[in-house]
């Protein structure tokens, strides 16, 4: 099996930072796409950042400028250095990654248990 935990969720003002981590692990050969989605109450899961294994990254415009995704092969890592942090920004908040547990695979996806990020003043 593989698991995904992320940390560094928390209650941040305003315009304040937060820098959220993923850690992949378990029956793992390689991981393709890596990504972050988050949700807030009463609203459906988005897409906020994704990354490629050679680093090509998307980011949702709502926070393209402010959020930078980065991973860590060799760790099977991704990281989220969130930057001008705004209370709509609040949400609960998911990693996500495309798993190949063996060379013979096909991708599988696997989800983080996910992280509060709270914005308010």
């Amino acid at each position: 099996q593989v698991q995904l935990v992320e940390s560094g969720g928390g209650l941040v003002q305003p315009g304040g930072s937060l820098r959220l981590s993923c850690a992949a692990s378990g029956s793992i050969f390689s991981i393709n796409d890596m990504g972050w989605y988050r949700q807030a109450p009463g609203k459906q899961r988005e897409l906020v950042a994704s990354i490629t294994s050679v680093g090509n990254t998307n980011y949702a415009d709502s926070v393209k400028g402010r959020f930078t995704i980065s991973r860590d092969n060799a760790k099977n890592r991704v990281y989220l250095q969130m930057n001008s942090l705004k209370p709509e920004d609040t949400a609960v908040y998911y990693c996500n990654a495309q798993v190949l547990r063996y060379y013979w695979d096909y991708e599988h996806g696997y989800w983080g248990q996910g992280t509060q990020v709270a914005v308010s003043s």
